[in-house]
């Protein structure tokens, strides 16, 4: 019966419809039936228009660079680098090691030139992946098969040229003619800086034939996937991004050229696999060609590999309540962010003009503004833009354990995120609904939504527990934060009640590109309701009215001053983080807490500025000509109570 099966596996690569296969002598037989009978098919992306009909990148069979015109073999000395024009495979096989393939056009700039050359590249060739079966010493009686593809363009986020991208598929064997006889224990999808696991009697592996594994390449970027949605992309070194695997209607069946597993006869078989350069123009950061498949620790070690896969994407719920303009609003800015990195790295100088003239106006303006004097006491006045800073900074300063204690209600906010983060992205259901595709996306935007909600409320709060805290100060009296706090509880409602009000409104607003700058109007004027809704103890309504009012004529000044209090404070806790990640392995739970500690310092700060700006738009319409001049401007009164 074993014979029979194993003939049987041998059969299929004469009649096998998904790929056809062509395999180098010193491959073994075993191999290249193993290869053959899980070849995976490929569904792409069809190409949009604005490049004219035809196939979008197609992964391509690597022979094709080689002896080519338009290709060029560099070295990593600098400008004058050129090796040699239409490299052979040959002159691959050396190693050269930080040396790099160059193709034709911009990699920061590429239009339609790559998609052009990918095309007349594989004019009269069929799509085409790369076969190998390894063993792990680490793990000994396992298999793994991977199929390396070859896409002369990544045109995501990180945008350069080459791009390699892979599946694998384990077995419970010690070798190829043993993996015949059973079906895969589980694959694993590349994506980005890892890759998402299946089982293979998984609903969500699709298979044709009962063997052939079908993959959805991400329009782009390239990472692959099980299904036609579009997910959150991310990386460390990449960035975030979208996904888009939807409108898959081109379904490819590639060839299957097989690499043998023994590193030497790899080596006299297909000779660019020793390659140590980079399959791609040399660019700065992120913008390089990637290393080749034997640079990777999937190549040497893949059931290790393995063991780091994810257990799944999450998609991005194009419908629903989300809704498809916020889907939009996340993707294209994460798009519109990129494009402006492309263009700093590609043409700096504009950006350094423009970042240059933007630090002279933010110096011009700060050398103009009055600092002092900073007096943070005697509240009911005016002051000027500096001066508002000035006695925020020294009030926050001169009684450091209040407004620290004030902040410490960011802390188990910030604990809760975080515990919320960790059942979403490890549970495999959520109140019986399982966590797979959209709906993984989707309980991750609600995540999302619950933590920002926590953090607006949370400053609300803190904000009202400030502004108590400063008139019990004003009027000499001792205040310890769980005072503060018990105070802003009596008003408790009408904040919370105000702060949902205004964030709904707005973020309503903010998915529909043309009321963004309405959007931006409203935040500033309802900038001021909590101190509104604790010190005139208006309801929700009236106070966001009352803030309106307040902010009208001081518009520029109140939202420069959020802007940039807000802005400096808020700031500090990704580019904390962002270190950490470059700097450190820290785990994404510790990196939430060390955010949170950032903000708790932090956002006292805001609150304080935010009492300032109130009292100072208050002052303000109290010393404005009444209508009636027999009437004086009235006193203000500020109460705790």
């Amino acid at each position: 019966m074993t014979i029979w099966i194993r003939r049987a596996a041998l059969a299929a690569l004469l009649v096998v419809p998904f790929a056809s296969v062509s395999t180098a002598a010193a491959a073994s037989t075993d191999d290249a039936a193993l290869a053959a009978r899980f070849a995976p098919v490929v569904r792409l992306v069809n190409q949009p228009q604005s490049c004219g009909p035809g196939d979008p990148y197609v992964p391509i069979d690597v022979n094709l660079l080689f002896d080519e015109p338009t290709v060029a073999l560099r070295g990593p000395w600098g400008p004058n680098d050129l090796v040699k024009v239409a490299p052979s495979t040959d002159d691959l096989a050396g190693g050269l090691y930080d040396y790099h393939l160059d193709f034709p056009g911009n990699a920061l700039d590429p239009g339609c030139t790559y998609l052009d050359w990918s095309r007349r590249l594989n004019q009269s060739h069929p799509p085409t992946v790369y076969a190998h079966v390894s063993t792990d010493p680490g793990y000994p009686g396992q298999l793994a098969l991977q199929y390396w593809m070859f896409y002369v363009f990544n045109d995501w986020n990180n945008l350069h040229e080459g791009d390699w991208e892979m599946i694998q598929l384990n077995f419970h064997a010690t070798d190829a003619a043993e993996a015949l006889l059973q079906t895969p224990a589980e694959v694993g999808y590349s994506q980005h800086e890892g890759a998402e696991r299946s089982a293979w009697d998984d609903p969500k592996l699709q298979l044709v034939g009962g063997t052939h594994p079908v993959v959805y390449p991400a329009d782009g970027s390239h990472a692959n996937f099980y299904d036609e949605a579009l997910y959150l992309g991310a990386s460390g070194s990449q960035g975030v991004g979208c996904d888009d695997t939807r409108n898959a209607g081109l379904v490819t069946h590639p060839a299957v050229q097989t690499i043998p597993g023994d590193p030497s006869q790899a080596a006299a078989a297909f000779p660019w696999i020793g390659f140590q350069g980079r399959w791609g123009e040399q660019q700065p950061a992120f913008f390089n060609g990637p290393t080749g498949p034997n640079l990777k620790e999937q190549w040497t070690e893949p059931i290790r590999w393995s063991q780091s896969w994810r257990d799944r994407a999450y998609a991005v719920p194009a419908g629903g309540a989300a809704g498809t303009r916020t889907t939009d609003f996340f993707c294209g800015a994460m798009a519109g962010g990129s494009r402006l990195l492309w263009r700093a790295v590609s043409d700096p100088w504009p950006t350094i003009a423009v970042t240059l003239a933007a630090l002279a106006l933010v110096a011009y303006g700060l050398r103009r503004a009055t600092w002092r004097p900073t007096a943070p006491l005697r509240l009911a006045h005016r002051r000027a833009w500096g001066q508002i800073l000035s006695a925020a900074a020294r009030m926050y300063a001169s009684r450091l354990r209040l407004f620290i204690g004030i902040g410490v209600l960011i802390l188990p906010i910030t604990l809760v995120i975080t515990i919320l983060q960790a059942i979403v992205l490890h549970a495999s259901s959520l109140f019986g609904v399982e966590v797979d595709g959209e709906a993984a996306g989707a309980f991750v935007l609600v995540v999302v939504a619950i933590g920002t909600a926590l953090t607006l409320l949370g400053l609300g709060v803190m904000q009202a527990a400030t502004a108590l805290a400063m008139v019990e100060l004003d009027e000499g009296r001792t205040v310890r934060p769980i005072r503060a706090y018990r105070m802003a509880l009596r008003r408790l409602w009408p904040v919370l009640g105000a702060i949902v009000i205004a964030v709904v409104v707005i973020s309503v607003m903010i998915p529909f590109l043309l009321l963004i700058p309405v959007a931006i109007w409203l935040a500033v004027r309802w900038a001021l309701v909590v101190p509104v809704v604790v010190l005139e103890g208006l309801g929700p309504l009236a106070a966001i009215r009352r803030s309106s009012r307040l902010v009208r004529g001081d518009w520029l000044k109140v939202g420069s001053l959020t802007i940039v209090s807000a802005g400096i404070t808020l700031a500090l806790g990704p580019l904390i983080g962002t270190a950490l990640i470059v700097l450190t392995s820290v785990p994404l739970g510790l990196l939430n807490l060390i955010a949170g500690v950032v903000y708790m310092l932090t956002m006292p700060f805001i609150a304080l500025t935010t009492m300032y700006v109130y009292l100072d738009t208050r002052v303000g319409e109290e010393l404005r000509p009444p209508p009636d001049p027999s009437r004086l401007p009235a006193q203000i009164e500020l109460s705790a109570g």
